[in-house]
């Protein structure tokens, strides 16, 4: 079966403070790891106090210190938002402190407003340069040149491997002609994902790090003892693309019994839309939607979101996901 990974985005919950969503990162990561996922990542997201994980790369560090086999990422860093020579810095120092257990997944959104973004002192236009900044992070990443003036020490020479990370198909050509791995964000921006597969691959190239098309998709899943249980945790993420809908971000909301009293018929429609690769409910009524999906897109691995505010619940969660796929993965041996 293939390998699934989890996307953290350290959510400060209703009730909590920052510091207590990095350490729950820290504590999902280890039981990751237990468990036998493939590897644990993190989002870089500014002024927004309900995501603590701002500070990516120092994240990183925290929750691969913490741990000990689990391959640690950015899912991702806005490389708009940053120098490439600062990323490979960071990113090389990670991969010197923790070898062979670092990702760098790149984003060209700028992951923020834009006040926001000219408090980074960075602009919209940015995102312009990504192709040329991603060439530029690799070629830092790379064996020195003869003549190369500029380095990244450490990280000249390391090869920390690259992803493009996305949700258009800007992004997934990009990968494919510069034969990267890719991800696609289909846990909150579906509606491109096939489209975006089909170009990835139809524009892959291999190069010195891929030889051969590697594409990762996201999706929410939450599962729980039953049904019920499982709808009930999920209406924290409801909640919170209801509010990102309205504009009135926050904190991770708790669950609440009837989400239908929350939402407008219009609000549920846009949110639920975003929510479209989300898979609720106890392990055997998702098992099946879980293969479906994996089947149809030919992902070569599930990176999995689960906005669950009750930290036992999620650790349970994710505890059943690799049950879950454990056995798919007996069944499709067994085919």
């Amino acid at each position: 079966m293939i390998p699934f990974s989890i996307l953290d985005l350290a959510f400060v919950p209703e009730g909590g403070t920052p510091r207590d969503a990095l350490h729950r990162s820290l504590d999902l990561a280890r039981h990751a790891e237990a468990l036998g996922y493939n590897r644990f990542w993190l989002a870089e997201h500014h002024n927004m106090v309900g995501i603590a994980s701002a500070a990516t790369s120092v994240v990183i560090g925290y929750v691969a210190g913490g741990t000990k086999t689990i391959r640690v990422g950015s899912g991702g860093i806005m490389l708009p938002n940053h120098s490439p020579l600062v990323i490979a810095e960071q990113f090389g120092t990670l991969e010197t402190l923790y070898p062979g257990r670092i990702d760098i997944g790149l984003g060209r959104a700028p992951g923020t407003d834009q006040r926001t973004l000219r408090a980074l002192r960075r602009s919209y236009e940015s995102a312009e340069s990504f192709p040329q900044d991603v060439m530029e992070l690799r070629a830092l990443l790379g064996p020195s040149q003869p003549g190369q003036t500029i380095h990244a020490v450490p990280g000249t020479g390391l090869e920390v491997p690259l992803w493009i990370l996305g949700s258009s198909t800007f992004g997934a050509q990009l990968a494919g002609m510069l034969g990267l791995p890719y991800a696609f964000a289909s846990h909150f921006a579906p509606a491109s994902l096939h489209e975006a597969l089909r170009a990835y691959r139809a524009h892959f190239q291999p190069s010195a790090q891929l030889d051969r098309p590697y594409a990762m998709v996201a999706a929410n899943v939450i599962t729980a003892g039953t049904d019920a249980e499982a709808k009930r945790l999920f209406t924290s993420a409801q909640q919170s693309f209801t509010r990102m809908v309205r504009g009135t971000r926050g904190l991770l909301p708790a669950p609440i019994d009837d989400i239908e009293s929350f939402w407008t018929p219009a609000e549920k429609a846009q949110a639920s839309s975003m929510l479209a690769c989300s898979f609720v409910g106890k392990p055997d009524s998702i098992r099946g939607q879980l293969e479906d999906f994996i089947a149809s897109t030919g992902a070569d691995e599930l990176i999995v979101a689960a906005a669950i505010h009750d930290h036992s619940a999620r650790l349970r969660s994710y505890e059943m996901l690799a049950g879950i796929r454990e056995s798919l993965g007996h069944a499709m041996a067994a085919g």
